[in-house]
């Protein structure tokens, strides 16, 4: 992700998607910023400490919402406000730095948010420009995280409904002294248990274990998981056989098919069979033969 290939952000609107645009040093404006702030010394915004940067910050943001939006004096104020801020993006940043992804493209990703607190931003509210953007970058990283750490692609609903239902579960635990059942775990979070079940099941796609992981049995053997996972289907064999005799099957009379549906699916005796239909059992055994008889000859012949 490359930020400096971004456009800036959009004139106005809700629904717009603020996006990371490349800050300009006052130096390469041909006097832009010394026209605009006569007042401030905006070439070394690198080395402006906290204190002077959120001064000059006040400063930019009463002067952005005199600017036109869209002209190039308002995207360089934006443009400076970003770097200007971009210490409370590293800041923020740094309280990941124990994740696998790397700090650069962390840095990037609250950048995005530093953006979306400036388009924000009302400095009428008498809030603190530091104070309103560092929850919307720390909420940006996060969401990062949330949408690139899931094994297993889940809605971004259920992603939120995992961590509540891990928080409730760590609380319920150390009241009760045991797990949770889903019950509790829907009383707690006033959902519905299908709606739990839902969320704890989605869970599991949060990580994925490697198929070479050890998984000790209950005889203390300890094999691979590739080895423990799948078995022989032993009625997958029979399926060939089931196809071919379907037809043939379909060509003998009412009778003989009860019969064969008594005897094989019921698990009937011919006796039984016989008491049932009114025949003999001997007459039976003949209709059974006779039948088995056709449908192995069938079953030769198509082979």
């Amino acid at each position: 992700m490359n930020l400096s290939t971004m456009p800036l952000i959009a004139a106005n609107g809700p629904a717009a998607v603020p996006s990371a645009p490349t800050p300009v040093p006052a130096a390469r404006t041909g006097g832009t910023g010394a026209q605009l702030f006569p007042e401030l010394d905006l070439s070394s915004l690198g080395r402006i400490g906290p204190t002077d940067a959120r001064a000059m910050s006040k400063t930019l943001f009463a002067r952005l919402a005199t600017l036109e939006e869209g002209s190039h004096e308002c995207s360089y104020v934006r443009n400076t406000l970003v770097e200007l801020n971009l210490a409370l993006v590293k800041f923020a940043a740094a309280r990941f730095r124990t994740r696998s992804e790397p700090m650069e493209d962390i840095v990037q990703v609250g950048t995005i948010g530093l953006i979306k607190a400036i388009h924000r931003f009302d400095p009428d509210r008498g809030v603190e420009f530091p104070t309103f953007a560092l929850p919307t970058i720390l909420g940006e990283i996060k969401r990062f995280f949330r949408d690139t750490s899931w094994a297993v692609h889940v809605p971004r609903r259920l992603q939120e409904l995992r961590l509540r239902l891990a928080r409730a579960r760590d609380d319920l635990a150390q009241k009760l002294d045991r797990d949770p059942t889903v019950a509790e775990l829907a009383t707690h979070l006033q959902l519905t248990a299908a709606e739990v079940s839902e969320g704890l099941l989605a869970a599991n796609g949060y990580s994925v274990s490697s198929l070479d992981t050890w998984a000790p049995d209950d005889v203390g053997e300890s094999p691979t998981l590739s080895r423990r996972l799948g078995y022989t289907d032993r009625a997958l064999e029979g399926v060939d056989d089931l196809s071919s005799l379907k037809p043939l099957i379909g060509r003998l009379s009412d009778r003989e098919r009860a019969i064969l549906s008594l005897r094989f699916v019921q698990d009937m005796t011919q006796s039984q069979i016989g008491a049932q239909l009114g025949i003999s059992q001997m007459h039976v055994s003949r209709l059974l033969a006779h039948s088995l008889e056709a449908l192995r000859a069938g079953l030769l012949t198509a082979d």
